[in-house]
């Protein structure tokens, strides 16, 4: 059987504002919880897909708070460019915008960038040849 990836884990400074964040904005659900000393372990997921991909974070990280010039992300597809404007908004409104929209050649195609409370970029996207709204090639 070859690998397959099936989780990212983040431990992190505040676990209950990370799971906010990535409930509000990723959409994703609380799928597992467990206590360990110092805290608890979460695992969120998007729903119907608990068995595929899940987030898992951890209590007690000493924050990431990424360079600006520092791309490591997160990427979460959307169904269309109104759906990442959507985020941009409502990101800006909350001042964890971290990248405006904009549009790139394929594959990158059309995205923002938040920061979630332990300093983690996240992408929000459209158009890339992954996830919903995916293209099958360039146009």
């Amino acid at each position: 059987m070859k690998p397959r990836l099936t989780h990212i884990a983040l431990q992190v400074r505040d676990l209950e504002a990370c799971i906010d964040f990535y409930q509000r904005y990723a959409d994703l659900r609380l799928s597992h919880q467990r206590d360990i000393p110092g805290g608890r372990v979460v695992w969120l997921a998007e729903e119907g897909r608990e068995r595929d991909f899940i987030l898992v974070l951890l209590p007690g990280g000493p924050g990431r708070n990424q360079r600006a010039d520092d791309f490591s992300h997160l990427g979460f597809a959307l169904s269309s460019r109104e759906a990442v404007d959507a985020i941009a908004r409502r990101a800006e409104a909350a001042g964890v915008l971290a990248w405006p929209v904009k549009e790139e050649p394929y594959p990158v195609g059309y995205y923002c960038g938040l920061r979630d409370p332990d300093g983690n970029f996240v992408e929000f996207s459209f158009g890339q040849p992954l996830g919903p709204g995916a293209e099958d090639g360039a146009s």
